[in-house]
């Protein structure tokens, strides 16, 4: 069996593979940012079967969440099943996408009990404390060697909350967050409230796999506060470290150099794409370069991914493969998910060659 290594950890397992993967907020519809993070988790969960190994991917649900609150109110209904339609029409996206559906697909309001759960631990470990209904994780530890200025940002940026009163450090996390009148609100030892967004996915990951992962996925944007809150509760409460052995932060998907989002108002929806070429070329277009590359999206980009795509076609056409060919495929697929090496001599071979990676990749 090849074993896949990414960023430099070497991901061969006895038994299964254990990934998760930070699933959206079902509050809009899926932009070409979801979907870089999406394909390219279902490319590695494709890659390591093909290498032999046993894969489960778990992909959450957030639909607990301030955001989504917010922009159910506005369209006038309830969160949940506000967030019920939405998430309907992102499953329609990755269907179409050819993303292969999760093994393990947690929704955290059925977690509540969970989260609460995480946060008496953490209490009871001394890793936590509590003010005025709510639970916190202090962040000096998770922000250190960070720079502040950059640090405050970024929590901002993802509701960090800094203006909280009941913290004790203003970049303190909250892992049970107090609920006020009319905000969704759910009992616990500390009164009513609900989860706060890092403690979700603690407890989902921990809930579904036990202590540890595999590999731990999601957008770049996501590795601070997200990824690092979220590490930082598993191992306080488990005491197993490292929490994940393995990150894929997948690279920002751009608009004229500007991160693609709802609050910049920049998004390119996967639908819209799927509507005027086909799903391999958006395929080909996420996975033909560097998952970790933030880049730009541009019309003249997806046309040149559905020109590579026809060229992989058009090999795919001819008669000729050999073994050592394929092999050499596998091994740049095994070190560090290098698509465009892969695609580069699947092209120049052709043949079986280049119809098994086009099977393998979904294109």
């Amino acid at each position: 069996m090849a074993r896949l290594t990414l960023g430099g950890t070497d991901l061969s397992v006895v038994g299964r593979t254990r990934i998760y993967v930070c699933g959206v907020t079902p509050y809009d519809v899926t932009h070409l940012g979801h979907a870089a993070t999406y394909v390219w988790v279902d490319a590695v969960d494709r890659v390591l079967r093909r290498l032999g190994s046993s894969v489960e991917v778990c992909r959450n649900v957030t639909d607990v969440d301030d955001v989504l609150f917010a922009a159910a109110e506005r369209a006038g209904g309830h969160y949940d099943q506000f967030a019920a339609v939405q998430q309907f029409r992102f499953e329609q996206d990755m269907d179409a996408l050819a993303v292969r559906r999760p093994t393990h697909e947690p929704r955290a309001h059925v977690f509540i009990p969970q989260v609460i759960a995480l946060a008496q631990t953490l209490l009871d470990r001394g890793a936590a404390y509590e003010s005025a209904g709510s639970v916190y994780l202090p962040a000096a530890p998770v922000v250190a060697g960070l720079d502040p200025a950059e640090a405050e940002r970024l929590l901002k940026e993802y509701g960090g909350r800094l203006d909280d009163p009941a913290k004790r450090d203003p970049f303190d996390q909250a892992v049970w967050q107090r609920s006020d009148a009319p905000e969704p609100a759910w009992e616990s030892p500390w009164g009513a409230g609900r989860p706060g967004w890092h403690a979700e996915c603690t407890a989902m990951a921990l809930s579904t796999y036990g202590s540890s992962l595999d590999l731990h996925a999601g957008g770049a944007d996501l590795r601070f506060p997200h990824h690092a809150f979220e590490a930082a509760q598993a191992e306080a409460a488990t005491g197993v470290s490292p929490f994940a052995r393995a990150w894929m932060h997948v690279g920002i998907v751009q608009l004229e150099g500007q991160k693609m989002a709802k609050s910049v108002g920049n998004l390119v929806f996967a639908k819209d794409l799927l509507a005027e070429t086909s799903a391999g070329t958006v395929r080909t277009m996420l996975l033909d370069r560097a998952f970790d590359q933030a880049w730009d999206y541009t019309p003249e980009v997806l046309q040149q991914a559905g020109a590579r795509l026809d060229a992989l076609y058009a090999a795919a056409g001819t008669k000729t493969s050999s073994d050592s060919a394929w092999e050499q495929v596998l091994a740049a697929l095994a070190a560090g998910l290098d698509v465009p090496r892969a695609l580069d001599i699947a092209v120049e071979e052709g043949g079986q060659v280049a119809r098994d990676l086009t099977t393998l990749l979904a294109l």
